[in-house]
């Protein structure tokens, strides 16, 4: 079946990069250095979902993506969440955090959310699909 992306995440994300299974997208938060990975399969509310090789594939991609953005953004902390609340199409958060965030220690979930300039954007999601494709 073909992949369809939820509107939510289409409307507060920026497509960034494909690997293998996931899409990778940006949050469109600036006070948040934050990734959420989508894998791209129709039908997948749970990791569950996932046949075992997928679910090893979405390891490795969380992986290496942590990786990266770990050294692009070198935050105190780095969330890495699904929760799917309020989106139930499986995807995962990947949140850069620091000790003077707005939101520290809270989640951010609810928080204060600013969004990228378009110029902001555009260098941003260059930079972060430079390092994310050169790892793939």
């Amino acid at each position: 079946m073909p992949y369809t992306l939820h509107p939510t995440l289409d409307k507060d994300t920026h497509q960034v990069t494909d690997y293998p299974l996931c899409e990778i997208r940006l949050m469109d938060n600036k006070l948040f250095p934050w990734l959420v990975l989508i894998p791209k399969r129709e039908g997948a509310s749970e990791w569950i979902d996932l046949d075992r090789a997928e679910q090893h594939q979405l390891s490795d991609e969380i992986a290496i993506c942590s990786h990266i953005f770990q050294a692009l953004v070198t935050p105190d902390k780095l969330n890495i969440a699904a929760l799917g609340n309020q989106v139930a199409q499986l995807h995962v958060h990947l949140i850069g955090r620091y000790k003077a965030d707005r939101a520290w220690p809270n989640p951010v979930w609810g928080s204060a959310r600013e969004y990228y300039s378009e110029q902001e954007r555009a260098r941003f999601v260059y930079d972060l699909k430079s390092a994310l494709d050169s790892a793939m």
